[in-house]
């Protein structure tokens, strides 16, 4: 059945939505702000969420910023790489993570992902490193955590600079500590659709004191004092309405988590027996997770080219918008001209393909997760039962392994050739 709202009308389900604390917290809150006019400029509230946000996330440093991707671009910039150095960095991202690469004026060296989580393939990345190699940008997509060990080993051994996109990961944990000790740097986002948001903003996460007046100088035109301006800078600082925001939105985060799990333990209880269905596991050791999003991979092995897109219609067609979460990947975006259409990111354009991400937010009805997962499993059951064209094979044989379909797993062995690990067999 579409989902109804109170009103019996067929109501809108976005795949977010913005949390907001009570009305009265947030008025009360700002009041302030009439009595002093002091509403940006790190003002009483930007210090206070600066140093509150270092505890929640159990980190050293932190500096906090006008939004994430700002966050991003300043952190690489804050390192001084010399123009024209190269990073390495997964295509399977937000556009946002290659624009900042390329904003700094250094050249995005993309290397394939992992299926088991969307991760970059840490065992793709030495293969790539050149003379001109500066630093690895991972990401933790979807919140799955990256093998940070294996790209420490790697870093340390090339002496590279490693910066996380954190923006999916806010409040989760790897062997008890916060995701964001982990590099020289993690970047966070607080836009509206994450599990934590201050309406617009960003933070930088890092260990090296030095670091914050770096950051410091370049998020507020690199000045210091009133006659004094040290270096070229940027303006991305925090105004206090943002701040004000987050110190409000921070008390509700780890109940709003606990809501964001049960939803998920929803989809994976209606989703679960549904053949050619990939389903997060959220289940990577030591981890804690903050579930930010759910990801679904609609196996073209079984449900044919295109299941994922019938499915995207159809819910659209029932006013549920789930997203195609990262399609294309950012390497095959407009604005790069095709330059990277011949790098062989298999697997992250499989994922592209085939991947969409479902509504989920604290108070999604679970009576709005039973109607999308009950559409689903009606286009899904339809191709399967020859309701719809049939199945066509992708990327060569080898099938799927009906034992292990729900679950996250690598469909492919990856068989490293020392060339960019671009050799696959495919199957299980």
């Amino acid at each position: 059945m579409p989902w109804k709202g109170r009103s019996g009308m067929k109501s809108k389900i976005t795949v977010t939505k913005s949390f907001l604390p009570p009305m009265e917290e947030y008025v009360q809150k700002i009041e302030a702000l009439w009595d002093s006019h002091w509403i940006t400029n790190m003002g009483g509230y930007h210090k206070e969420l600066e140093k509150e946000l270092r505890n929640f996330l159990g980190v050293p440093q932190f500096s906090l910023m006008v939004n994430g991707h700002m966050a991003l671009e300043l952190a690489i910039q804050a390192m001084g790489f010399p123009e024209g150095g190269e990073v390495i960095t997964t295509p399977f991202t937000f556009i946002s993570t290659t624009h900042a690469i390329v904003r700094n004026k250094l050249v995005p060296v993309f290397c394939d992902i992992k299926l088991s989580d969307y991760t970059i393939d840490e065992e793709c990345i030495e293969a790539l490193i050149t003379e001109k190699t500066v630093a690895i940008l991972p990401v933790h997509v979807y919140g799955n955590i990256c093998n940070v060990d294996k790209i420490n080993e790697i870093a340390e051994k090339y002496n590279l600079k490693v910066i996380y996109d954190a923006a999916h990961a806010f409040g989760e944990s790897y062997r008890r500590m916060g995701i964001g000790n982990f590099g020289d740097a993690s970047v966070f986002s607080f836009h509206a659709t994450k599990v934590f948001s201050t309406i617009e903003g960003g933070g930088i996460a890092f260990s090296e004191e030095r670091f914050y007046n770096r950051l410091y100088n370049l998020k507020n035109f690199g000045i210091r004092s009133e006659e004094l301006v040290v270096e070229v800078g940027a303006n991305a600082k925090m105004n206090e309405f943002c701040a004000a925001m987050g110190l409000c939105n921070l008390k509700y985060v780890e109940d709003n988590i606990k809501e964001r799990e049960r939803r998920v333990a929803r989809y994976r209880e209606n989703l679960s027996s549904i053949q050619g269905l990939v389903l997060p596991g959220f289940d990577q050791e030591e981890v804690q997770y903050s579930y930010g999003y759910f990801p679904v991979l609609f196996s073209p092995e079984i449900l044919g080219e295109g299941a994922r897109d019938n499915v995207f219609a159809e819910l659209r067609a029932n006013n549920i918008f789930a997203r195609k979460y990262f399609y294309p990947i950012t390497a095959d975006q407009a604005c790069f001209k095709n330059k990277y259409k011949n790098e062989p990111l298999r697997r992250a354009r499989y994922a592209g393909d085939n991947i969409l991400s479902l509504p989920l937010y604290p108070d999604l009805p679970l009576e709005a997760v039973d109607s999308i997962t009950s559409i689903i499993e009606t286009c899904c059951r339809g191709t399967i039962e020859g309701h719809c064209s049939q199945p066509q094979k992708k990327f060569g044989g080898g099938g799927w392994n009906a034992d292990r379909q729900g679950d996250y797993f690598d469909i492919f062995r990856i068989q490293s050739t020392g060339a960019g690990c671009i050799s696959e067999s495919f199957g299980v």
